[in-house]
């Protein structure tokens, strides 16, 4: 199983703050589809995505085990 995190205002918009993907392994990619399948409304396209605390790229593979988080962009001002 994947545990997959989300921060900021994507807790908000899936009112909850985890998810969990019965895979043995997935891209960080296939990890973004599988949470746009249950959640089609949030957009995933501009997140920054770390597997097990260390920033990646859409192509990183994502293991049983593993921990993703995903962290929309940040604004200031």
């Amino acid at each position: 199983m994947i545990k997959i995190l989300f921060f900021a205002g994507l807790q908000e918009e899936i009112d909850s703050d985890s998810l969990m993907m019965e895979s043995a392994e997935a891209t960080v990619q296939e990890v973004k589809r599988y949470v746009q399948s249950i959640y089609p409304n949030v957009d995933l396209q501009q997140v920054i995505a770390a597997v097990n605390e260390e920033f990646s790229n859409g192509d990183d593979i994502v293991k049983s085990g593993d921990i993703i988080a995903f962290l929309p962009p940040v604004s200031g001002g």
